[in-house]
Order: structure tokens, then C-alpha cells, then sequence
């Protein structure tokens, strides 16, 4: 509950629309089901799993699933609220000075770069599927999506060894360039301050 308040709280002075964060975390509702999915073949054991569910006394596999849902659903939120508010090359330059290993940052942005490439690709193999034949059983379109994902495979390969070298040609480095200067400001102290002062009071009601 409390990193339910702080969410709202953080969202409050991100002034992002409120429904917006909401909207874009159902996208962990197919984890959900799948976990419920799972609810019943989990035995009774003893847990570390104190939430509300356990005040209501419910069975052990239903606290389990209750549990990692919310963290699943919360981490999302965060997730979303962080990538609506922070542009992508700051973020990596902040992973950066947090001291995380290079190769996951290098990794995220080929990622980011390179998917919308990918989707992009994706859509235009999917569209002159559609202009060819368009009428077809269940088996036909199976055989046709492993094709188009065969393709895309190769094709993804080729233009990632295509863009890489164009990277180079302009100076790629390894390093991650952001137009932003990270310094500790008086600001950023405060929120600090103001932030655990916010949680240390949740916890402390609660």
C-alpha cells in the first residue's frame, strides 16, 4: 500500500495524466493470468509473504499470487512513470554513473534502437503477406508467420551489421553520449529527503 501511495505521490508531480500509467500497465496481464494459472499447484508452505492477504487468512498459493502480482503490477508502474519522464539516452547515461555493467547498457540501447527497426520490417513483410493471399486456413497462416520470422531474422541480422558500421563511420566509441550534465543538486537532496520522509511516515501510519 504504501508504494501504491508513493507511486500516486511521485505521479502527482510528474503531472502525467492519471489514467495514463494505468492504461499502459495492463500490458502485465497476460503474466497475471498465467500466474493464476499456476495458483493451484502451489503446496501450503511457510512463506515470508506479509501482506493484507495474510490478514484476511487466505490459503498460501492465493497469498503467493496475490503477492507477485502487486510487486509485478507496482514494478510496472515505476517502470512506466521512469520511461514517461526520463529520456532514454539520460537514462542509460544514469545507469552509467550507478556503476552498471557496461555491457547491459550497450545492450539497452541497440535494443531500443533497433526494435521500431525491427517492427517496422515486421509490418512490411506482414502487409505484403496480406497483398499476396490474404484468404487462408489456421495451418497456412502458421506456415506463412514462420516464414515472415525466418526473414526477419536474416534481415535483422543484415541491417544491424549495416547500421553498426555506419556507427562507427560516425565515431561510436562504446561510451553513451547525452546531451544532459548529472550533478547532485540542492533539489534533487530535497526530493531525496522529502521521499523517505514520505515513506518513513506511510510506514510508521501503517
Amino acid at each position: 500500500m504504501a508504494s501504491l501511495i508513493f507511486f500516486i505521490f511521485l505521479l502527482f508531480l510528474s503531472r502525467i495524466p492519471f489514467a495514463f500509467p494505468f492504461k499502459r500497465s495492463l500490458i502485465i496481464l497476460p503474466f497475471i493470468v498465467f500466474l493464476l494459472l499456476l495458483t493451484p499447484f502451489l503446496g501450503e508452505s511457510s512463506g515470508s509473504y506479509n501482506i493484507v492477504a495474510n490478514e484476511l487468512n487466505l490459503p498460501y498459493p492465493w497469498t503467493v499470487f496475490l503477492t507477485v502480482s502487486l510487486k509485478a503490477w507496482l514494478s510496472t508502474l515505476y517502470l512506466i512513470l521512469l520511461s514517461s519522464t526520463t529520456r532514454f539516452p539520460d537514462l542509460l547515461k544514469g545507469l552509467e554513473k550507478l556503476k552498471v555493467p557496461h555491457l547491459i547498457i550497450i545492450t539497452l540501447s541497440f535494443m531500443y534502437r533497433y526494435i521500431f527497426v525491427f517492427q517496422d520490417e515486421a509490418f512490411r513483410m506482414k502487409r505484403a503477406r496480406d497483398a499476396r493471399s490474404k484468404e487462408g486456413n489456421v495451418l497456412w497462416h502458421i506456415n506463412s508467420l514462420g516464414s515472415i520470422i525466418g526473414s526477419l531474422f536474416i534481415r535483422a541480422y543484415e541491417r544491424g551489421e549495416r547500421v553498426y558500421k555506419a556507427m562507427l563511420a560516425r565515431g561510436f566509441n562504446g561510451e553513451i553520449s547525452s546531451t544532459s550534465e548529472f550533478k547532485l543538486k540542492p533539489v534533487d537532496l530535497l526530493f531525496l529527503i522529502a521521499s523517505s520522509l514520505f515513506l518513513l511516515t506511510i510506514r510508521v501510519i501503517g
